[in-house]
């Protein structure tokens, strides 16, 4: 972590000229002048993060664009901001505050920005499952791991009990680590689809060692055989804007527009995945893409703002999302540059509103298991 951080910062002679800041999608001019006014004012204190699925009328303020991983350790370098803004959702923000230096604030934009994955797995829900576990297979032998989707507190259970954090980029990483300590399974969530494709497509696990654990049911809707049996155990979640990319839509795409590439992220369903030219995370999609030469042809299966963003700096190639309709995270839409500017007018004041504090046991577990995933991805390269 020697990178040297640079952030933009709006110029000085910039502030008194509204129309430098006419960039917004849908908010009153004013509004985009007085947030950049209040960033320079208030540059020596604060970072703004955006996360790539946010409009671009946010991502315009953002001083770094990013996954929601990558943006809380940046922030995590940038010890002298007390003031770290999270355009994002709830579960970013608490891995922000995890992994922030104690002087640090993290602020949510908007409470109800959430996640409807991190909130299918409830730390009741997971502590029950693994007691039930437990009354029919040895859990000691058991590793559990959490995709970055969810909440602190269950980044505290995995840490706590042996296992870690992933992302999509490194979940087959986290997964052998998982088996190479002398785990027997995995019990994975709250993402099914990003476990299935990881163990069937990456690691080539058969399908009938890869059993859905329903948590509505008793044992997961498994027999005592199927547990036993199992190798990788999936908590029944899922994300739901991925979820809306449909089997039938790569055929759809193809046959619209002959040579088209179908490249989705591998949160969509084990069927659509199946299917595509390419997979991989919101990272590896914006790179491949980057990188493609002139009048190359994409269907990408992710959150739309992002496939816009993508189109409109690539004009040299063809690029529309997978599903004939758009795929929008709701959740994430709430953070708007109304409620960003009252963080900031707020701060001006001396007031600190919708601070994001994970309470300190659960940050010490959380932040074991963040390491461990850290570790993991700095040995496989």
């Amino acid at each position: 972590m020697s990178e040297v951080l640079q952030l933009e910062v709006v110029p000085e002679s910039a502030a008194g000229t509204v129309e430098d800041f006419l960039r917004a999608e849908s908010s009153a001019p004013e509004v985009v002048y007085r947030i950049h006014q209040l960033k320079q004012e208030l540059r020596e204190k604060v970072v703004i993060l955006g996360h790539h699925y946010q409009r671009d009328d946010i991502v315009q303020f953002a001083d770094k664009s990013g996954d929601s991983f990558e943006l809380a350790r940046f922030a995590s370098q940038l010890h002298d901001r007390e003031f770290i803004i999270f355009c994002g959702v709830h579960f970013m923000a608490e891995t922000a505050d995890v992994l922030s230096a104690p002087h640090q604030k993290v602020i949510l934009p908007d409470l109800k920005a959430g996640c409807s994955m991190s909130d299918m797995a409830r730390p009741e829900q997971v502590f029950d499952a693994w007691d039930e576990l437990g009354e029919v297979i040895d859990t000691s032998k058991v590793c559990p791991v959490t995709y970055m989707n969810s909440s602190a507190a269950i980044k505290a259970f995995c840490g706590e009990h042996g296992g870690a954090v992933s992302t999509s980029s490194n979940n087959k990483a986290v997964f052998e680590w998982a088996f190479a300590q002398g785990f027997e399974k995995v019990l994975f969530f709250p993402d099914q689809h990003l476990g299935r494709n990881t163990a069937y497509f990456q690691m080539g696990i058969p399908l009938e060692e890869i059993k859905l654990y329903d948590q509505t049911k008793p044992l997961g809707g498994l027999t005592p055989d199927e547990l036993r049996a199992a190798k990788i155990l999936l908590w029944r979640g899922h994300c739901s804007v991925h979820q809306h990319f449909q089997p039938s839509h790569p055929a759809i795409m193809r046959a619209l527009y002959p040579g088209i590439q179908v490249i989705v992220h591998p949160e969509c369903m084990f069927e659509v995945v199946r299917q595509a030219d390419k997979v991989g995370s919101t990272s590896y999609i914006m790179k491949t893409v980057e990188q493609a030469p002139h009048g190359s042809k994409w269907a990408i299966g992710t959150e739309h703002h992002l496939v816009n963003r993508l189109k409109q700096e690539h004009p040299e190639q063809f690029i529309t999302t997978l599903a004939p309709y758009a795929c929008e995270c709701a959740t994430m839409f709430r953070i708007t540059p109304e409620s960003l500017l009252d963080i900031l007018e707020n701060l001006k004041g001396g007031r600190i509103k919708n601070q994001i504090s994970v309470p300190d046991t659960e940050k010490r577990w959380a932040k074991v298991a963040l390491e461990r995933m850290l570790e993991i991805t700095k040995r496989a390269g």
